[in-house]
C-alpha cells in the first residue's frame, strides 16, 4: 500500500503577501519568497522552474475550496495516534479491542485514499463513534490526503449545510449569494464528499428529505462519500428513517470508532489542540 504524507512544507500557512503575490506598487512589503520574489519562477542555469511557493499556494488554494478549516488543514494520517485508544477494552460491536477498531478504520480511510488516486471506484466510509473520538480527525486526514494528490474534495458540516440552505429562504432577491439548489448541486456532485457530524439534530422532515436528497443521489451516480456521525446506523434511522439510513448502507461500509474518554478533553489537559 502506498505510503501517504503530506510535505511538511505544506502544512505551513502562507503569510498574506504570499498569498496576494507581487505587488505592483513602489515601497511595498518584501517579496515572501525569498527563492522567487514571488514571481513563481525560479530560474537556474538558463532555465525557469516553478517555484515551491506555487505550490503550497495550490495547496491552500485547494483546501479553501474543499472548505477545510487551518486547524482541519493540520490532520494527517501520520499524526493519527493510536495511543489514545485502549489494548484491553473490548468494543462489543466488532469484537476488538478499542485499538484494533481504532487501527481499522485507519487503514480503511487510508485504503480508501489509494483506491481513489488509482482511478478505482471505492465505497464509501461510515465512521461512528462517541464525541471526541477522533472522527472529524480521521475525515479530514481523508480530505487532506487527496488535496495534496491534486483531487477535488468538498468537506462538509452537515448542520452548517442545513442552516446555509436554510439561509437562502430569508435572503433579498438582489444579495448575490448561493442559492439552495446551487449549495445542493455543489455537495451532489463534488467528486467526493465528505459529511461530518450526521447525528442526533432537531430534524424536521424538510430536513429528513434533503439528506435523503444528497445520499440517494451520490448512491445512484456512484459517487463516493465519508460521513461521520456520533450515532449508530439504528440510532441513526430513528432520526432520518429508514430509506435514508438503508441506502446509506449501501453507500458507505461502517466502521466504529471506539475511545474511553473525549481525546480533545485530553489534549486540552496536555496543554494540545
Amino acid at each position: 500500500m502506498q505510503k501517504l504524507r503530506i510535505p511538511a512544507e505544506l502544512l505551513q500557512r502562507p503569510s498574506t503577501a504570499a498569498e496576494a503575490g507581487p505587488s505592483a506598487s513602489h515601497g511595498s512589503p518584501p517579496p515572501s519568497c525569498s527563492e522567487c520574489g514571488d514571481r513563481g519562477i525560479v530560474l537556474r542555469d538558463g532555465r525557469a522552474y516553478r517555484c515551491k511557493c506555487m505550490q503550497i499556494k495550490a495547496w491552500h488554494n485547494r483546501l479553501r475550496s474543499a472548505h477545510l478549516t487551518p486547524h482541519l488543514s493540520r490532520h494527517t494520517f501520520a499524526s493519527f495516534d493510536l495511543r489514545y485508544y485502549s489494548r484491553h477494552r473490548y468494543d462489543e460491536l466488532t469484537g476488538t479491542t478499542y485499538y484494533e477498531a481504532a487501527r481499522r478504520c485507519l487503514e480503511a480511510c487510508k485504503q480508501f485514499v489509494n483506491q481513489y488516486v488509482q482511478g478505482e471506484a471505492p465505497r464509501g466510509l461510515f465512521i461512528f463513534g462517541p464525541v471526541g473520538s477522533g472522527k472529524t480527525f480521521l475525515a479530514a486526514a481523508v480530505a487532506n490526503a487527496l488535496t495534496a494528490m491534486h483531487q477535488e474534495v468538498l468537506f462538509v458540516v452537515v448542520p452548517d449545510l442545513l442552516d446555509e440552505i436554510r439561509a437562502t429562504y430569508d435572503r433579498r432577491p438582489e444579495v448575490e449569494s448561493p442559492t439552495e439548489q446551487e449549495l445542493l448541486t455543489t455537495a451532489r456532485d463534488a467528486p467526493v464528499l465528505i459529511l461530518d457530524d450526521l447525528g442526533a439534530h432537531n430534524y424536521t422532515e424538510w430536513t429528513r428529505n434533503k439528506i435523503f436528497s444528497l445520499i440517494n443521489y451520490r448512491l445512484i451516480h456512484d459517487l463516493p462519500a465519508i460521513i461521520t456521525s456520533n450515532l449508530d446506523l439504528k440510532q441513526l434511522e430513528e432520526y432520518l428513517g429508514e430509506r435514508t439510513t438503508s441506502r446509506l448502507l449501501q453507500l458507505c461500509r461502517s466502521y466504529h470508532l471506539p475511545v474511553e474518554q473525549d481525546i480533545r478533553y485530553i489534549l486540552s489537559r496536555e496543554g494540545r489542540r
